[in-house]
């Protein structure tokens, strides 16, 4: 644990919904544990990014730091969608507000100080059920693709941040619309010749050869896969890898998203997005393979 100052990102997420449903429920059991499985539901989208939950304060939210704002964004977009897909309980459809900013935070036993923390909970404050917000100078750290995804907003009259911060929203549920699909890929060498194009793929033992003769292969929890996912947060259809062209192609079909990372290279996360395969790499399904629960594939040309 530092006592200095570090430049991380910070965020913050809050349940929204959660008194008015002990209220209406009293308090039950039955309320409770809704509440507690949308925590369970930020927990992992914090976990699955490389976030790492502060000391725990009030049941309705979490306080988590980043090394990245990438980080700290995508962790945002996985949370908003795991905790969409709850049910409504007694009527009442939980959902969560969340800020993130990337500044200087000093962490103490209780958790963390420093502005950037006061910026986060600001943001955290302003946003309303369902939504993400972020500061412009967070926004500006932010990849091409996710600083995409970000519309500017004007600051609430009654918020507390510095009156040069633009506020921005997080559109995280645009990547659910079939036009947001997209084609990842990087310059890649000159394939080989057609007749020796192959793909391995290792998941525990089993071994899949994609070549001329198989051109496709299905990756989920489904028994009917032809690579069968044992994590339960994997979807029934979760990706598929298929030939096309002079390509492999990794495509993501899940609620949770697929990891993908080429050898020497960062990883990067999928969801309702193609990317193509070069050289070799690990998949990590719902997951980030950095995370101690990762369930990985290998993959490699030959």
């Amino acid at each position: 644990m530092s006592s200095k100052e570090e430049m991380r990102s910070i965020l913050i997420a809050a349940i929204a919904g959660s008194s008015k449903l002990l209220e209406k429920r009293g308090g039950t059991e039955e309320a409770a544990h809704a509440v507690e499985r949308c925590r369970k539901r930020m927990a992992r989208g914090i976990e699955g990014f490389r976030g790492r939950i502060l000391q725990e304060g009030k049941r309705d939210e979490l306080t988590a730091l980043f090394e990245s704002a990438d980080d700290a964004c995508q962790a945002a977009i996985a949370m908003q969608r795991r905790v969409a897909d709850l049910p409504p309980v007694s009527g009442v459809q939980l959902a969560i507000r969340v800020g993130f900013h990337h500044g200087p935070v000093r962490e103490n036993g209780a958790g963390a100080l420093g502005e950037g923390l006061s910026i986060a909970e600001s943001l955290a404050n302003q946003a309303t059920a369902a939504q993400t917000l972020t500061s412009g100078p967070t926004r500006a750290r932010l990849a091409a693709p996710l600083q995409a995804a970000t519309r500017s907003l004007q600051q609430h009259p009654e918020s507390s941040l510095p009156a040069a911060y633009e506020v921005f929203e997080v559109l995280w549920s645009e990547a659910k619309a079939p036009s947001s699909k997209t084609l990842v890929a990087s310059p890649a060498p000159l394939p080989p010749r057609d007749g020796d194009l192959r793909l391995c793929v290792r998941y525990g033992g089993q071994v899949k050869l994609l070549d001329k003769t198989r051109a496709r292969v299905d990756m989920g929890r489904d028994a009917n896969c032809a690579i069968t996912i044992r994590d339960r947060r994997a979807s029934r259809k979760h990706a598929t890898i298929e030939r096309r062209g002079e390509h492999f192609v990794l495509s993501d079909l899940s609620t949770n998203g697929t990891f993908v990372t080429i050898s020497g290279e960062n990883e990067l996360f999928l969801r309702c997005e193609d990317f193509v395969l070069r050289g070799s790499g690990i998949i990590a399904f719902a997951a980030s393979a950095s995370s101690s629960s990762a369930d990985i594939a290998e993959f490699e040309h030959l």
